[in-house]
Protein backbone atom coordinates (compact mmCIF):
# COMPACT_ATOMS: atom_id res chain seq x y z
CA UNK A 1 0.00 0.00 0.00
CA UNK A 2 2.77 2.25 0.44
CA UNK A 3 4.25 2.12 -2.72
CA UNK A 4 1.12 3.51 -4.66
CA UNK A 5 1.32 6.22 -2.52
CA UNK A 6 5.15 6.98 -2.94
CA UNK A 7 4.64 6.89 -6.83
CA UNK A 8 1.82 9.18 -6.42
CA UNK A 9 3.63 11.39 -3.98
CA UNK A 10 6.96 11.55 -6.73
CA UNK A 11 4.77 11.74 -9.67
CA UNK A 12 3.13 14.90 -8.45
CA UNK A 13 6.45 16.34 -7.03
CA UNK A 14 7.16 15.79 -10.78
CA UNK A 15 4.29 17.72 -12.14
CA UNK A 16 4.52 20.57 -9.73
CA UNK A 17 8.59 21.04 -9.89
CA UNK A 18 9.26 25.19 -9.72
CA UNK A 19 10.87 26.73 -12.53
CA UNK A 20 13.59 27.25 -10.34
CA UNK A 21 14.48 23.68 -10.83
CA UNK A 22 15.04 24.60 -14.96
CA UNK A 23 18.48 24.97 -16.24
CA UNK A 24 19.85 28.51 -16.26
CA UNK A 25 18.93 30.10 -19.23
CA UNK A 26 22.67 31.11 -20.57
CA UNK A 27 22.93 27.09 -20.53
CA UNK A 28 20.07 26.61 -22.61
CA UNK A 29 21.05 25.30 -25.71
CA UNK A 30 18.09 26.25 -27.89
CA UNK A 31 17.61 30.11 -26.65
CA UNK A 32 21.75 30.77 -26.97
CA UNK A 33 21.91 29.27 -29.99
CA UNK A 34 18.99 31.30 -31.53
CA UNK A 35 20.49 34.42 -29.98
CA UNK A 36 24.00 33.68 -31.25
CA UNK A 37 22.30 33.19 -34.36
CA UNK A 38 20.25 36.70 -34.26
CA UNK A 39 23.39 38.64 -33.19
CA UNK A 40 25.44 37.40 -36.37
CA UNK A 41 22.68 38.63 -38.46
CA UNK A 42 22.67 42.13 -36.74
CA UNK A 43 26.75 42.61 -37.34
CA UNK A 44 26.81 41.03 -41.05
CA UNK A 45 23.73 43.40 -41.59
CA UNK A 46 25.19 46.31 -40.31
CA UNK A 47 28.66 45.69 -42.10
CA UNK A 48 27.45 44.40 -45.29
CA UNK A 49 25.64 47.54 -47.74
CA UNK A 50 23.92 45.34 -50.02
CA UNK A 51 21.91 43.18 -47.16
CA UNK A 52 19.52 44.50 -45.26
CA UNK A 53 17.96 43.09 -42.13
CA UNK A 54 13.82 42.08 -41.90
CA UNK A 55 13.19 43.75 -38.81
CA UNK A 56 9.69 42.48 -38.70
CA UNK A 57 10.99 39.31 -39.06
CA UNK A 58 13.82 39.54 -36.12
CA UNK A 59 11.04 41.24 -33.70
CA UNK A 60 8.33 38.13 -34.58
CA UNK A 61 11.59 35.65 -34.05
CA UNK A 62 12.21 37.63 -30.62
CA UNK A 63 8.26 37.61 -29.53
CA UNK A 64 8.92 33.55 -30.39
CA UNK A 65 11.55 33.06 -28.37
CA UNK A 66 10.83 34.47 -25.28
CA UNK A 67 7.41 32.64 -25.68
CA UNK A 68 9.51 29.19 -25.82
CA UNK A 69 11.19 30.69 -22.73
CA UNK A 70 8.10 31.20 -20.77
CA UNK A 71 6.47 27.39 -22.13
CA UNK A 72 8.97 26.17 -21.00
CA UNK A 73 8.75 27.91 -17.22
CA UNK A 74 10.54 30.28 -17.01
CA UNK A 75 9.29 33.26 -15.39
CA UNK A 76 8.75 36.76 -16.87
CA UNK A 77 11.59 37.79 -14.26
CA UNK A 78 13.97 34.99 -15.13
CA UNK A 79 14.11 36.27 -18.96
CA UNK A 80 14.43 39.75 -18.43
CA UNK A 81 17.24 38.71 -15.48
CA UNK A 82 18.86 37.02 -18.33
CA UNK A 83 18.56 39.60 -21.42
CA UNK A 84 19.82 42.32 -19.12
CA UNK A 85 23.13 40.39 -18.02
CA UNK A 86 26.16 41.65 -18.99
CA UNK A 87 27.98 38.81 -18.82
CA UNK A 88 25.84 36.65 -20.71
CA UNK A 89 25.36 39.39 -23.68
CA UNK A 90 29.44 39.16 -23.60
CA UNK A 91 29.19 35.69 -23.83
CA UNK A 92 26.96 35.50 -26.53
CA UNK A 93 28.41 38.55 -28.90
CA UNK A 94 32.29 36.50 -27.90
CA UNK A 95 30.07 33.09 -29.85
CA UNK A 96 29.14 35.00 -32.45
CA UNK A 97 32.28 36.64 -33.44
CA UNK A 98 33.51 33.11 -32.88
CA UNK A 99 31.32 31.70 -35.44
CA UNK A 100 32.00 34.40 -37.83
CA UNK A 101 35.81 34.34 -38.05
CA UNK A 102 35.30 30.63 -38.21
CA UNK A 103 33.57 31.43 -41.61
CA UNK A 104 36.05 33.79 -42.67
CA UNK A 105 34.53 36.99 -41.44
CA UNK A 106 37.82 39.76 -41.10
CA UNK A 107 37.45 43.09 -39.37
CA UNK A 108 37.01 45.98 -42.17
CA UNK A 109 36.56 43.67 -45.13
CA UNK A 110 32.92 44.14 -45.93
CA UNK A 111 32.76 41.46 -48.75
CA UNK A 112 33.19 38.92 -45.68
CA UNK A 113 30.56 39.86 -44.27
CA UNK A 114 28.67 40.17 -47.27
CA UNK A 115 29.82 36.54 -48.33
CA UNK A 116 28.68 35.45 -44.97
CA UNK A 117 25.55 37.26 -45.04
CA UNK A 118 24.73 35.29 -49.15
CA UNK A 119 25.64 31.95 -47.22
CA UNK A 120 23.57 32.35 -44.35
CA UNK A 121 20.80 33.35 -46.60
CA UNK A 122 20.98 30.37 -49.20
CA UNK A 123 21.51 27.86 -46.18
CA UNK A 124 18.29 29.33 -44.40
CA UNK A 125 19.74 29.48 -41.65
CA UNK A 126 18.51 31.18 -38.60
CA UNK A 127 20.68 34.39 -39.16
CA UNK A 128 19.66 34.02 -42.99
CA UNK A 129 15.71 34.53 -42.60
CA UNK A 130 16.40 37.95 -40.37
CA UNK A 131 18.72 38.83 -43.91
CA UNK A 132 17.77 40.25 -47.07
CA UNK A 133 20.14 40.49 -50.04
CA UNK A 134 19.58 43.44 -51.83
Amino acid sequence: MKRPLIAAALAFATLTTPAAALEPLSQNAYVNDRLVQARVADVVRRNCPSIDARLVRAFSEARALKRHARNQGYSEAQIDAFLDSRADRQRIYAEADRYMVENGVVNGQPETFCRLGRDEIARQTVAGSLLSAR
